[in-house]
């Protein structure tokens, strides 16, 4: 894999979840002392802050699969062996796979709806498309990063190593 594509892989997610929480704070406190010291607020920052936030949950929810780190109850992880542990890793990723597939499907039938009618947001006067895209971009991540675990808990099930649980929060 050429160099751009591995810095790419290990940090795409971090650096847009960084740009957007940038413009997500900056936009609110500009905003809150526009209020509070102005008497004044304008209705597109509330919109920059919605759907920067909007963003940063889809791919935060990529991230997370990458990372391993989504919620999940473990205790169970704990008692089974390495290969019944990499079977169950595998059934979770399968099951995500399958739903996330049938989002993007939904998702995408809404952005071209939005898309036909000419929807646009109250406040910027932008087509709602760029805002409705964060499902399906964020789906198209996550399958992308599904894949990439599933293909590491085979190959983990295929050499007999323990498979990758993430980093742990607490001991």
């Amino acid at each position: 894999m050429p160099r751009f594509l591995k810095i790419l892989d290990k940090n795409a997610e971090t650096w847009a979840l960084l740009v957007f929480y940038v413009m997500l704070v900056v936009t609110m406190a500009v905003e809150v002392l526009r209020r509070e010291i102005f008497s004044y607020s304008s209705i597109w920052g509330e919109e920059i802050v919605r759907y920067c936030f909007i963003y940063l949950a889809w791919l935060g929810a990529s991230a997370a699969v990458k990372e391993r780190a989504h919620i999940r109850i473990d205790v169970l992880m704990h008692y089974l062996g390495r290969r019944p542990k990499a079977i169950l890793y595998i059934f979770g990723d399968l099951v995500m796979l399958a739903v996330s597939f049938i989002a993007v499907y939904w998702s995408f039938e809404t952005v071209a709806v939005s898309a036909e009618y000419g929807s646009v947001s109250h406040g910027l006067r932008v087509s709602m498309v760029w805002f409705l895209m964060a499902v399906p971009i964020g789906f198209t991540l996550l399958i992308l990063r599904l894949l990439q675990s599933l293909w590491r808990d085979l190959q983990s099930l295929r050499d007999g190593v323990d498979v990758y649980e993430g980093d742990k929060l607490f001991d």
